[in-house]
């Protein structure tokens, strides 16, 4: 039967909403189909508290809706992801969520079907949409930042894998290592020498600290202000950030040699080098197996808000 006009309507008009359940943070946005935001609420994470968790999300949602009126179709993204055997968070640096069924959990607060993927794949799918990789055919997003993750999206959909891993990068071991890396260190996954213990921010901050006693005072700098001491010609940052973008090209390479994305999409904290976009891509080519690459690695073109877009475009 045809559906009455008003309902066609309707249903057209109903806003994407995006949950981004982030570590310190929870982000909710409504999206109208061009991708525009109408609607943006925040607060922080309860930390430690499941429940406080679910109540938080529940009344940021529902705050968004006072602004959008139709009850919208919910995206989440999340650190971790779904088992396939157990349907419970795994992974999660996020400690409270592994071990819960929080997607079920969501849909029964909130009345509605509710889908949730990791948050690197929330970033790929935001940048393959209407982001930095709009109009490619596969790319590779890479999360680094607090945490090192990937996700991979093809022609506009995700491509999760049979074990819902697809795009986990930052757990396989830093490649062609040497005696210009630091010595690999144990990682939360329970391996050593994972690309994570190199990539992240903690991971940059070690290896300054490693090559620099100016700590000694007491005070570290930040991988971001490491970058900016570079930038301003300290020798031993400079140093640092070289050995960093290596390593970084050195993991891409891996990538490329297995997916060959048409694009490659940076997001997180440290994708905010600004460095990076110049001195990886030339390296590239050192490491991954054909006689020319031209693979581009680009910037996310929605920065933070990249996850809980992605989050809204799950639908």
């Amino acid at each position: 039967m045809r559906m009455p006009q008003s309902h066609q309507s309707r249903r057209s008009d109903t806003p994407r909403i995006g949950v981004d359940l982030g570590g310190t943070k929870i982000e909710v946005i409504a999206l109208a189909h061009d991708g525009s935001v109408i609607a943006r609420q925040r607060k922080p994470t309860p930390a430690g508290n499941y429940a406080a968790i679910l109540d938080t999300v529940a009344a940021l949602v529902a705050a968004v809706e006072s602004v959008t009126g139709p009850v919208g179709r919910v995206g989440v993204g999340t650190p971790g992801a779904i088992s396939s055997s157990t349907g419970l968070i795994k992974n999660s640096n996020s400690a409270a969520l592994n071990g819960q069924p929080l997607d079920r959990d969501l849909a029964r607060r909130l009345g509605r079907e509710v889908r949730l993927e990791n948050d690197a794949n929330c970033l790929a799918l935001s940048e393959a949409v209407d982001g930095a990789a709009a109009g490619a055919s596969v790319v590779f997003a890479a999360i680094i930042g607090t945490g090192v993750g990937g996700g991979i999206a093809v022609h506009g959909t995700l491509l999760r894998g049979r074990n819902e891993v697809g795009g986990e990068w930052g757990h396989n071991p830093l490649p062609w290592m040497s005696a210009r890396d630091r010595a690999a260190i144990l990682c939360y996954c329970g391996k050593s020498g994972c690309i994570e213990t190199y990539l992240s921010g903690a991971g940059l901050v070690r290896t300054y600290h490693d090559a620099t006693d100016d700590d000694a005072t007491g005070e570290q700098l930040t991988a971001l202000e490491i970058a900016h001491a570079a930038r301003s010609g300290e020798e031993r940052a400079r140093a640092c950030l070289a050995l960093y973008a290596d390593q970084l090209a050195r993991s891409l390479a891996t990538v490329i040699n297995v997916l060959d994305p048409d694009v490659i999409v940076l997001g997180g904290g440290l994708s905010n080098i600004s460095d990076l976009y110049s001195t990886v891509p030339p390296l590239l080519g050192q490491y991954a197996f054909s006689d020319c690459i031209s693979t581009p690695v680009l910037r996310a073109l929605h920065g933070d808000s990249s996850g809980v877009r992605g989050a809204a475009w799950l639908w």
